[in-house]
């Protein structure tokens, strides 16, 4: 947690938060006990979920041996690495709570700044999704999201300022409602698309975003970008076809209504 005080405006019954973590030794054991910290003043019930996906350092047993000592804290754990989108899904089967928070596991957000989302929850809201107030990574990082988020408006519509902000809380039940299939670092443009076509309500919240201080980025990899790519022209086909079934099933219910 950031210095500061905190005071929470808002409370939820209970709440999941997780967060996803790949070699992520140096940053794990600060951001659960951040969240032991935070957490008891914003939800009546809480957990804390760790996806370690994959790693090849001590992410898995400093995890493990967190969750020993609290009971709030549970591990999911990929013994190979599957993708930043299949740690997400991962984490939101695993939770069990009526709201799921999850950011990155890399200390690059104040977790306090999630009473900024609370704040913003208003009747029939199922999502509150932070956009990061200034980013703080490396210019190419910057360029590639700038173009990214243009392509996602042109061939879905979707007009949200930062879809890849890792700082979002969201209705459970939103959630497991519609089927992702991304493995790869397109699931939250995926998550937020399906949600819209569904009719979500989802409110955006200005959120302050830090350098990372230790472990090494790995959403600029070639590798995960072409991945994404790939994905990204997948799921275009996928709703087409998706619109295309559902417009014949009404069509054929209308045909047999008369």
């Amino acid at each position: 947690m950031r210095p500061g005080a905190f005071t929470p405006e808002s409370r939820l019954t209970e709440l999941s938060y997780f967060f996803p973590a790949h070699n992520e030794e140096a940053n794990i054991e600060a951001m659960v006990r951040a969240a032991l910290l935070i957490l008891p003043s914003v939800a009546d019930v809480f957990e804390v979920i760790v996806v370690n996906d994959g790693s090849s350092d001590r992410t898995l047993e400093i995890a493990q041996k967190l969750s020993e000592q609290h009971p709030n804290v549970r591990v999911v754990n990929h013994p190979v690495n599957r993708g930043y989108g299949a740690a997400l899904k991962s984490g939101f089967e695993a939770a069990k709570y009526e709201w799921t928070f999850f950011t990155d596991g890399d200390q690059q957000f104040d977790l306090s700044e999630l009473n900024h989302l609370l704040q913003a929850l208003g009747p029939g809201t199922d999502a509150v999704v932070g956009y990061r107030l200034k980013r703080r990574d490396p210019r190419h990082r910057a360029l590639n999201a700038y173009l990214y988020k243009t392509l996602i408006r042109i061939l879905f519509g979707l007009k949200i300022r930062d879809i890849d902000c890792a700082f979002k809380l969201i209705r459970t039940s939103a959630i497991k409602s519609v089927p992702l299939k991304s493995d790869g670092a397109l699931i939250s443009a995926e998550l937020l698309i399906r949600l819209k076509k569904r009719g979500a309500v989802i409110r955006e919240v200005g959120v302050n975003h830090y350098p990372r201080v230790a472990g090494e980025q790995s959403g600029a990899n070639l590798k995960v970008i072409m991945r994404m790519f790939r994905e990204l022209f997948a799921l275009a086909g996928e709703l087409k076809r998706e619109e295309a079934t559902s417009a014949q099933d009404s069509s054929t219910t209308s045909a047999s209504d008369h």
